[in-house]
Formats: C-alpha cells, sequence, structure tokens
C-alpha cells in the first residue's frame, strides 16, 4: 500500500468535478468519495438492522442452542466485508500497478456496499 503514498498528496491538492473528471487522479478522488458515501449509508443502515436484530432476540428469547439473530447478522457482516475486500482487490488487478487501479478498487466497494445496504434493510422489512 505504499504505493497509495504519492497518490494520497496528490488527492490532498486536487478538488475534482465529481461529475465531469477529467484526469485519472480526479477519477480516482471521485471513485474514493462514492465509496465513501455508500459506506456511511450502509453504516446507518447497519445501525438500524442490528438494533432490530438485537429486540427480537430480546423479545424471542430463543432457547435452542443456535446464536441469535444479532450474532449471525454479526458473523455475516464480518465475512462480507473479507469477500468485499477480498473480491475488490481482484478486479483491481485489472489495472494492477497502474494509475486506475485505486478507481476500480473504489467502484468494487461502492458497488457492493450499495448490495449490501440493501440486503440489511430488506432483512428487516421482511414481513414473513
Amino acid at each position: 500500500m505504499i504505493w497509495l503514498l504519492p497518490l494520497l498528496a496528490q488527492a490532498a491538492e486536487v478538488q475534482p468535478d465529481c461529475e465531469d473528471p477529467q484526469y485519472q487522479i480526479e477519477m480516482n478522488i471521485c471513485a474514493a468519495r462514492d465509496y465513501e458515501e455508500a459506506d456511511a449509508a450502509l453504516n446507518a443502515q447497519w445501525e438500524m438492522t442490528s438494533a432490530t436484530m438485537k429486540q427480537w432476540d430480546a423479545e424471542h428469547g430463543f432457547d435452542d442452542g443456535r446464536p441469535g439473530y444479532f450474532d449471525t447478522l454479526l458473523s455475516a457482516q464480518r465475512a462480507w466485508i473479507a469477500f468485499r475486500d477480498a473480491h475488490c482487490a481482484s478486479e483491481g488487478y485489472l489495472f494492477r500497478g497502474g494509475s486506475g487501479e485505486p478507481m476500480m478498487i473504489s467502484g468494487c466497494k461502492a458497488g457492493l456496499t450499495r448490495e449490501r445496504t440493501e440486503q440489511l434493510r430488506a432483512l428487516v422489512e421482511f414481513d414473513g
């Protein structure tokens, strides 16, 4: 990750128009911002979903030896994070060592993060 240091130094100086980025550094910055926005939405949804799962655990108190709603959710989230990071590193390798690699990784993470946010939302909207 040391190779990112020069890009991060440049990024601090660049204020791109993310509606129409012209240079790779701008595209990288915009992709990173997009991921940050997706991650913030995921974290907000996580708070709501995990609170609901904890509430369901308290209400139902299953005693069948299996993990509760929240413990299962937490295990799944940890596995999903590992999957997201490894999968997006693989996508980034399509541009391995090139200036577009960070953009590919951020774009991948943004897309998967939005999908996961919807999955978390659907868990608590289920009306079975």
